[in-house]
């Protein structure tokens, strides 16, 4: 990947409806080589999806918290995935080293759909407890740094 497609990458995630040929003037390119460049990237895998970003209250989804679940034992298998896959309310599910197995980010409409997901990530096989921090105010949510190093 060479600063090209770095420039590419950071223009598509501050907008990814620009047109191939507004990209092309920000890296130097014709529309037609830029929509070559970005296809590759996507082939690659390293642009794995375009997407909207929805405000998650406008929505309905204004309670966020992030909640580290305990087991006793290893929650790194398919099983895992599928049971948290079924949950529409997980939003996001990283296997993690340290006091949990898992972290889960959950996005609900009131504190009372919270507590109901928790009680449905609890029923998940293997799991012995959770931990839930409930998000009060969220500052920025920041794009990955397509910069190397």
């Amino acid at each position: 990947m060479d600063e090209v497609d770095r420039t590419l990458l950071a223009e598509l995630q501050r907008d990814a409806t620009q047109a191939y040929a507004a990209l092309g003037q920000a890296v130097g390119l014709s529309a037609g080589a830029t929509h070559e460049r970005v296809r590759k990237l996507r082939e690659q895998g390293v642009i794995r999806r375009t997407t909207v970003d929805v405000d998650p209250a406008a929505v309905g989804r204004g309670v966020m918290a992030f909640v580290l679940v305990e087991a006793n034992a290893w929650m790194g298998d398919s099983p895992t995935k599928t049971a948290l896959e079924e949950l529409p309310e997980v939003v996001e599910a990283h296997v993690i080293a340290g006091p949990a197995s898992l972290l889960v980010k959950v996005r609900t409409s009131t504190t009372e759909e919270l507590q109901a997901s928790l009680r449905r990530l609890f029923a998940i096989e293997g799991v012995t407890g959770t931990q839930t921090i409930v998000v009060l105010e969220s500052f920025f949510e920041r794009p990955v740094d397509v910069r190397p190093g």
